[in-house]
């Protein structure tokens, strides 16, 4: 079941998205690490009522954020529509235990239908360029590399922009 987050559930959240940084540092992706995500992001997706969740039975195994407001670090990017009326994915986590299950999917799935069902013209995210799945994931949804970002306190390397047009 997919729904809007409760305020209260930003602990588990921000717990599980934990799990998530510790598992690709594992695997020697630093992407995450223990500045981001955080709590402040979370509640900041909470307030704007974009913080999604994703149960299975009773278990809370993911969470998405879809977003109106546009960074602005995307500015220096070429996106392929017009800047009028986007959804932006961020914080997609799926716990550890759960992944490989077709749960991101069913996130994106959503997210996407969402977007369609609001009339956008595009659904926009970055991912970590050391992150080869993800890109992987998003280019077999028809997503297009578009550009880079960098979040400094995250990593030196870059965030790769990518864009579905609806």
């Amino acid at each position: 079941m997919i729904r809007k987050a409760k305020e209260s559930e930003i602990i588990q959240l921000v717990a599980v998205t934990k799990l998530c940084a510790a598992h690709l540092i594992s695997k020697n992706i630093y992407q995450w690490n223990q500045h981001y995500p955080n709590t402040k992001a979370f509640e900041q997706d909470y307030n704007r009522g974009e913080l999604y969740v994703l149960y299975v039975q009773d278990t809370l195994v993911g969470c998405i954020t879809i977003s109106s407001k546009k960074d602005p670090e995307y500015d220096a990017i070429s996106w392929g529509t017009q800047d009028t009326k986007q959804y932006y994915i961020h914080r997609l986590a799926i716990s550890p235990a759960f992944q490989k299950q077709g749960h991101a999917r069913k996130l994106m799935d959503f997210a996407e239908s969402f977007a369609k069902a609001n009339q956008a013209l595009s659904v926009r995210l970055d991912t970590f360029s050391q992150n080869k799945r993800n890109q992987q994931f998003y280019e077999n949804r028809g997503y297009q590399r578009l550009g880079n970002i960098y979040f400094l306190n995250q990593s030196q390397h870059p965030f790769y922009c990518y864009e579905l047009v609806l």
